[in-house]
């Protein structure tokens, strides 16, 4: 007898203390959480395309290579 009064006094006990969560204030923008983390990865890779320019504007060098060798 004592468990049919228990069991649903613990239940009601349990679901009153469940709220509903209060929403963002919709004004306000979140803040971006992973500046850090983006900016580490974006770096090695701004620099391989430093890189890639670099050596797509140098001039090539194969072909005077290929002159010094002839002689």
């Amino acid at each position: 007898m004592l468990i049919r009064i228990a069991l649903p006094l613990a239940g009601l006990l349990a679901l009153s203390g469940c709220n509903r969560p209060v929403p963002p204030d919709p004004d306000k923008r979140p803040e971006p959480q992973a500046t850090a983390l983006r900016d580490a990865m974006q770096q090695p890779l701004d620099k391989a395309k430093a890189a890639r320019e670099t050596l797509e504007k140098a001039p090539d060098t194969s072909a005077a290579d290929e002159v010094e060798a002839g002689r």
